[in-house]
């Protein structure tokens, strides 16, 4: 089992910066070219590909969670962060140095890979440096992050197209990455390694196939059509991967995906969930900003502004929830209630039509970022908390893969929904997710009563 040494109270709290400024880092580049896209198609001649600028980071990044987290494990977490952040920041000047489209997305795949293993290791890592009754508080930071770069990320990058380069965009991450990489060094806690085992690269290559096909089809479905041969060839594959992937974990020697993971109810439980809750987190967070911008026409950095009441509550019920959950008993009744106010979020945000009063809004969002800042992290640290500590780096992957999952399937589900006419559409959009949400709420309510 591996052995951690916990470091002294006051060596935390730099570490924990520097777990921030990565997580921001990752994040950010999830939404930060979005805007950027028309600008980048326009240089490097790549209008008819270049969704691929998006796709490939997502795709890697989703794809190599499992082993990022198995490696972790293995390995030591704070050398394969100190790996994967290196990593991130050398894919990071190559995309600002592309020259053409391909270059481009052969970086932003690297950056994606990279970025995966940054996101889980921080969440692994916040198990080795923090008890398990103060987890939930540390996890809470990280969840604001997703909240403030998902508005952050498409502000930014319309920034710096416009005033500087679209470059910029990727750019800007060396050197706020090279203090989170200093920092991390010297405050980190160092793990010794675990036994030596042969790496279950097999499983690894299952899992990473069955999540290429289903962001692939997340990402293009709409594009080639649901119906199409090539979706549901891909659906198919999945299918077949996933089943693929018990035997195969069950003979490997230091399975990627531990079965006690599939059989800690747990565990279970929190992915479900974390993948609901994702799918109404991206959804609202992705479209609302549209919804403004189309329906009442106001600027992209407006839009911004007008959401910050979703962020503003996402940011305090992030930061409660992880101290209510210091109590064991209470990580369900919080959990449960998180998602309650999702579907009263997602509920409210369907009567949205033109005309709709600023108070209003304002009352919708607010409720809608409580809801939504309330689950992710509990989700993460119920999980955390019902494994032994070898497996923290396995169990954060299986959540935090769920969840990514979730939001390619929110965005992409929910963009088919709204479809051209998006004042007309959002509302049914919004009610045709509340169901799913209701389902992971009911799921929520097994949660083991101390978790």
């Amino acid at each position: 089992m591996t052995t951690v040494d916990i470091p002294a109270r006051p060596a935390v709290r730099p570490a924990v910066t520097a777990l921030v400024l990565a997580v921001l880092l990752a994040s950010l580049d999830q939404t930060i070219v979005s805007t950027a896209l028309p600008r980048i198609a326009e240089d490097l001649g790549g209008f008819r590909d270049i969704a691929w600028v998006t796709a490939s980071y997502l795709l890697a990044s989703t794809a190599a969670t499992p082993l990022w987290g198995k490696l972790g494990d293995m390995l030591g977490r704070k050398r394969l962060y100190l790996v994967a952040t290196t990593a991130f920041l050398v894919a990071s000047a190559l995309c600002g140095l592309a020259q053409d489209l391909p270059q481009l997305v052969a970086a932003r795949a690297l950056q994606g890979l990279a970025g995966g293993g940054m996101i889980v290791l921080t969440f692994a890592l916040v198990g080795d440096i923090v008890a398990p009754a103060e987890r939930g508080r540390y996890q809470g930071r990280f969840g604001s992050v997703y909240g403030v770069a998902s508005i952050a990320g498409p502000l930014l990058g319309g920034l710096f197209t416009d005033e500087l380069s679209w470059r910029w965009a990727f750019l800007i991450n060396v050197p706020v990455g090279l203090v989170a990489v200093a920092i991390a060094a010297r405050y980190l806690p160092a793990a010794a390694r675990r036994p030596a085992a042969r790496i279950d690269y097999l499983g690894a290559g299952l899992l990473a196939a069955a999540a290429t096909a289903l962001i692939l089809i997340t990402s293009f479905g709409e594009r080639w059509g649901w119906a199409s041969p090539g979706v549901l060839g891909l659906a198919a594959a999945a299918v077949g991967l996933i089943a693929l992937v018990i035997p195969v974990e069950r003979r490997a020697a230091a399975p990627v995906l531990p079965l006690s993971m599939l059989t800690s109810r747990t565990v279970v439980i929190a992915s479900v969930v974390g993948f609901v809750a994702n799918v109404a987190m991206f959804s609202v967070l992705v479209y609302l900003p549209t919804y403004l911008q189309v329906v009442d026409g106001v600027s992209a950095t407006l839009s911004g502004v007008h959401m910050l009441p979703l962020v503003i509550g996402l940011v305090v019920s992030q930061s409660l929830a992880g101290r209510w959950i210091a109590n064991p008993a209470r990580v369900r009744v919080v959990l449960v209630a998180g998602m309650v106010l999702n579907v009263a979020g997602l509920v409210l945000l369907s009567t949205l039509a033109p005309g709709t009063s600023q108070v209003v809004l304002v009352l919708y969002f607010l409720v809608t970022g409580v809801g939504i800042g309330m689950v992710p992290m509990v989700a993460l640290t119920a999980a955390q908390n019902a494994v032994p500590a070898a497996d923290i780096g396995a169990a954060s992957a299986v959540v935090t893969f769920a969840r990514s999952i979730g939001a390619a399937f929110g965005v992409a589900v929910f963009g088919t929904l709204l479809g051209d006419d998006v004042a007309g559409n959002i509302g049914g959009a919004f009610l045709w997710i509340t169901p799913l949400v209701v389902l992971g709420t009911l799921l929520a309510f097994l949660l083991p009563k101390r978790s």
